[in-house]
């Protein structure tokens, strides 16, 4: 697999700039799903604030996988990147950063990662770490995404990990509540994600990559994305009740859901996708808010 960014000659470039576009390439938004949802996770489970360094120990090894499976999944996509529009502007299809390099530091982050949380929190939460990174780098990476419209589906198994590994770090152990933590961004992650594919429905046809709305249409998108926010909803209701959280989480998981919904189903009924950026922007917001009231429920009422 060669795109034009294996063969543009290197500039010299401030140590500044390089900075930045390496942090570009472990994709920080992925980061920051990683922090949003281990921290309420391991709140959670220990029905306290956590241990400091436990919860340190954890965001590092965390980070370390989510970062490297970034990088990685930058080079596997490097051609993909190279001809999509949205995309030709990152690190390595601009030439900014040699793909060797990034396939090194994706690699050894990852498996940094593994004996990172061996060391210094516990194995389980070791296994589901490599497991989420080999599990986005070679299932989804090299090959979900290139070959099936289930891809953003079967995908979500990686992204939906950093709740359970939370939850693991604190008990050692997986039980129902981590499940249903690990289902809800399962769940979330198809309707976000789809609301920006809809918007890059031709990138992903230049590319050839089955995305949803490349291959059954606008539509059918926009339909299963509203199927996928009512799961949402159900499952975050379904957490609440086997979490035994209170009145404040509910709050904003019915609230919070019903306008989930309501995007989602304006989006269904809107022509055209003038409504996805709305549907990507709230889906977002509601993730943040779920995973910080079920956090402030368990520690102000416990």
């Amino acid at each position: 697999m060669t795109s034009a960014s294996d063969v543009r000659p290197a500039t010299t470039r401030s140590l500044g700039a390089v900075a930045r576009d390496y942090f570009v390439l472990i994709k920080p938004s992925i980061i920051l799903l990683l922090l949003i949802t281990t921290v309420p996770a391991m709140v959670l489970a220990t029905e306290d604030w956590p241990d400091g360094p436990l919860v340190l120990a954890t965001l590092i090894g965390g980070i370390l996988a989510a970062g490297g499976a970034g990088a990685v999944n930058m080079y596997i996509d490097r051609d993909i990147d190279d001809v999509m529009v949205r995309t030709r502007s990152r690190p390595i299809p601009d030439g900014r950063i040699p793909a060797h390099h990034a396939a090194i530091v994706g690699w050894a982050m990852g498996i940094a990662s593994f004996f990172w949380l061996t060391a210094t929190v516990n194995l389980l939460s070791a296994v589901l770490g490599i497991g989420a990174f080999l599990f986005y780098v070679v299932v989804y990476s090299m090959w979900l995404k290139r070959t099936t419209v289930h891809n953003t589906v079967l995908g979500g198994v990686a992204g939906a990990a950093p709740p359970l590994i939370g939850w693991a770090a604190v008990t050692g152990s997986i039980e129902w509540t981590g499940v249903l933590l690990f289902l809800v961004v399962f769940a979330w992650q198809p309707p976000h994600f789809w609301a920006l594919a809809l918007l890059l429905a031709n990138d992903y046809r230049d590319a050839k990559i089955p995305m949803l709305p490349a291959v059954r249409g606008e539509e059918e998108t926009k339909r299963q994305t509203l199927l996928w926010s009512i799961l949402t909803v159900a499952v975050t209701l379904a957490l609440g009740v086997t979490a035994r959280l209170g009145a404040l989480y509910f709050a904003v998981a019915v609230v919070g859901g019903v306008g989930f919904v309501v995007v989602a189903w304006r989006l269904y009924r809107t022509p055209g996708t003038e409504a996805a950026p709305a549907m990507f922007r709230y889906s977002t917001s509601y993730l943040a808010l779920l995973f910080g009231s079920m956090a402030v429920d368990r520690l102000l009422f416990g």
